[in-house]
């Protein structure tokens, strides 16, 4: 990769700058979404039989 920003990437070059942008921006949006999704199980009740023999 031309390290002179006035140099145009090749179409195989900026392809691969977007697959990696791409890569990077669905990892965060999937931690994100672990990190949510284990903050609800922490939230929700366990005791489920508690519920259940009322």
């Amino acid at each position: 990769m031309p390290s002179d920003p006035s140099v145009p990437l090749t179409r195989e070059e900026r392809l691969a700058a977007k697959l990696r942008e791409n890569l990077r921006r669905r990892k965060t949006q999937a931690r994100a979404l672990s990190a949510e999704e284990a903050a609800q199980q922490n939230n929700t009740p366990r005791n489920e039989e508690s519920e259940k023999g009322a």
